[in-house]
């Protein structure tokens, strides 16, 4: 057996990498941070990013069975690109490895207060956006937090509706970003 296959990932990698691809595709949507207020920043990016993962894996964990590993490798395909992101900006290799795990645990913080404040009819949802994506600006602005709540909101009901084969294979698309 060559050595190459003893490595080699038993999953195909390819739709983990289509869904990420339309996950970064809407974070960078300019609206977000011209009109919600989000800070143009690598953070405020990061957090972009974080919220319509956990919305996609919130999907898929609704339909669980091979839908579970597909969560597993978007994970894999978007933390393999935040390593790549972090050396392209200058991060030393033996500095990147501690960010990455920050990361991380930042991200499954994030999909936990998500996933609670989302099922919750009250103000959850919007104290976490602020603590989250606007966590390093001084005065969020009110307008954008409740836009960015009301648009997480439709985002969660508009990917609900798609057909599961459609998301599993990253054959599927975000509602329009509107304020």
């Amino acid at each position: 057996m060559p050595l190459q296959s003893v490595f080699k990932r038993n999953r195909p990698v390819e739709p983990a990498r289509r869904i990420y691809a339309i996950i970064v595709r809407q974070a960078r949507c300019e609206r977000f941070y011209r009109d919600f207020g989000i800070p143009d920043t690598v953070d405020g990016r990061f957090e972009m990013i974080v919220l319509h993962a956990f919305l996609v894996l919130r999907r898929l964990k609704t339909h669980g069975g091979a839908t579970d590993s597909l969560g597993q490798e978007l994970f894999d395909v978007m933390f393999d690109d935040m390593d790549v992101n972090l050396r392209e900006m200058g991060a030393g290799d033996m500095g990147v490895g501690k960010r990455v795990r920050k990361m991380v645990q930042a991200f499954y913080g994030r999909l936990a207060a998500y996933e609670d404040a989302l099922d919750r009819e009250d103000d959850g949802l919007a104290e976490a956006l602020v603590r989250n994506l606007y966590g390093t600006v001084a005065t969020p602005p009110e307008d954008g937090v409740e836009t960015l709540t009301e648009y997480v909101r439709r985002q969660a009901k508009h990917i609900e509706a798609i057909e599961t084969e459609l998301v599993r294979s990253g054959d599927f698309a975000f509602a329009e970003v509107s304020s």
